[in-house]
């Protein structure tokens, strides 16, 4: 039985649309096929698909970054990036979803301007805490020098999101894991 609400109900559809799809790729009918309402129900919450998509946005950026800052701290900055790339793979679910922001940003011509501010603050968020764990990382000698940490988070998360689409593209999660594992201090 479903027990989250219509509005939840509209949220998750769309991230589940938007990361399958793109922006573009659904419509208020194909929602309101899924969640078994009609379309003038959707306008109720959301009046316009912008609204919708800044909420679907904002409820995956919470959730996305709650789990990486999670992840423990204590644990050295090698381990960290492995939960991180877990964490990362989740997204692929049956390997055909790309994250939800990274396909949002292949459509940001086409995104109004606080859902692109939304989409560059999860980018920003992912990339300073990933620069973070490298920098901790080369001085623990658990990961490469890649550089300055604001540009090695950066290129890392860079990496990350051309891994989800990659790994869709050739039906395999290994991708990613070859992201991380580039990453990694070579132990003589």
């Amino acid at each position: 039985m479903e027990t989250r609400t219509v509005r939840e109900q509209l949220v998750g559809y769309a991230q589940t649309l938007i990361m399958l799809r793109g922006f573009n790729g659904f419509s208020y009918r194909d929602l309101a096929e899924l969640v078994g309402v009609k379309t003038s129900s959707i306008h109720y919450y959301f009046p316009a698909k912008d609204d919708l998509i800044l909420e679907a946005v904002n409820t995956y950026s919470s959730e996305s970054l709650a789990e990486m800052y999670a992840i423990d701290s204590s644990l050295p900055a090698d381990a960290r990036l492995d939960r991180y790339t877990r964490m990362f793979g989740k997204v692929l679910g049956d390997g055909d979803q790309i994250c939800l922001c990274g396909m949002l940003a292949a459509d940001i011509a086409s995104l109004p301007e606080n859902v692109k501010q939304a989409v560059q603050s999860f980018f920003r968020s992912n990339e300073t805490w990933l620069g973070k764990v490298l920098a901790e990382g080369k001085r623990q000698g658990t990961l490469i020098d890649a550089g300055p940490p604001e540009a090695a988070g950066r290129t890392l998360y860079a990496a990350y999101q051309g891994a989800v689409l990659a790994s869709r593209l050739f039906d395999t999660k290994s991708r990613l894991t070859e992201v991380t594992d580039s990453y990694k201090a070579r132990k003589a």
